[in-house]
């Protein structure tokens, strides 16, 4: 299923709109080093936040859980609970006291990595709320962002090159998969320009089809070069998916939609229908 969601109510400032990366490790926001890549906005089920589309930037998805942001409007909400709530949790929250969760989390079914300025009050909110097969853990890394540097399925995760040894360790500990050092079309910045699920993966328009087929072997899943919400290079910013489900921006167009539905197998009775022996079909929404 592919769908359309709108998140509205948002404080501009808390997600930085300049492109490259932002250091603001010294004297800024949270002490956090926010790496951040141009253009970044959010899609599949269409969403929009105030007037951008950033579904991954207020949400994680994966398998066993989703995440949220605090202060989501009721039809951004309602687009997962509409779909999850018989499946798997859905959880309210917020990172570092912030809502663009989706850009400092990474995880999957296994586990779930939050920045060390995460606070132990939302720690233990993610622990009360997540299944207790889920591994959380709070990461010392430089690169705070860790959306936007991690890109992971259930078996194989991508990260951005520089980060810490320690790091990549616990990536493989906690979410149980194969970690690799990668670019994305000369990009560091591997998890926002990839979405990524057990079926298959999006990946930066202006990837080679040389890096498509080295990474496509190296994930041991389909990849297509492609956009959303209407030609927005920052997919993994732009959309969230599991193997049944994707949200996208409003502006996404009917081609990237039918884009994503086929890497991603969603018409296939993949997830839900496989774990509670539910038939769920394709479907496209559009919330205003």
């Amino acid at each position: 299923m592919a769908v359309r969601a709108q998140f509205e109510n948002s404080n501009e400032d808390e997600y930085p709109t300049t492109g490259g990366t932002i250091d603001v490790t010294s004297g800024g926001r949270m002490g956090l080093n926010w790496q951040y890549a141009e253009g970044e906005r959010m899609d599949t089920k269409h969403e929009e936040f105030r007037t951008l589309d950033r579904v991954g930037v207020f949400s994680t998805l994966t398998n066993s859980y989703a995440l949220v942001a605090v202060g989501a409007s009721e039809n951004f909400y309602s687009v997962f609970e509409a779909e999850l709530q018989d499946v798997i949790p859905i959880c309210h929250a917020t990172i570092a006291g912030t809502r663009i969760i989706g850009r400092l989390t990474a995880g999957n079914k296994k586990g779930l990595l939050v920045p060390t300025s995460t606070t132990d009050q939302e720690l233990q909110h993610l622990r009360n709320s997540l299944p207790d097969s889920v591994k959380i853990q709070r990461i010392e890394e430089r690169l705070s962002a860790l959306g936007n540097v991690i890109v992971s399925n259930d078996h194989v995760a991508l990260v951005h090159p520089d980060l810490e040894r320690e790091t990549e360790e616990i990536i493989a500990d906690v979410l149980g998969v194969e970690v690799f050092r990668q670019t994305i079309a000369d990009n560091v910045l591997v998890g926002s320009y990839m979405a990524l699920s057990n079926q298959g993966g999006i990946v930066h328009p202006k990837t080679s089809i040389q890096d498509q087929d080295e990474l496509s072997s190296l994930l041991q899943v389909p990849l297509v070069a492609g956009s959303v919400n209407r030609g927005s290079s920052v997919v993994g910013a732009g959309m969230v998916v599991n193997d049944w489900m994707a949200v996208t921006g409003l502006d996404t167009t009917a081609t990237e939609l039918s884009v994503v539905e086929s890497v991603f197998r969603l018409g296939e009775g993949q997830g839900p229908s496989d774990i509670a022996g539910k038939n769920k079909d394709t479907m496209v929404e559009s919330f205003y």
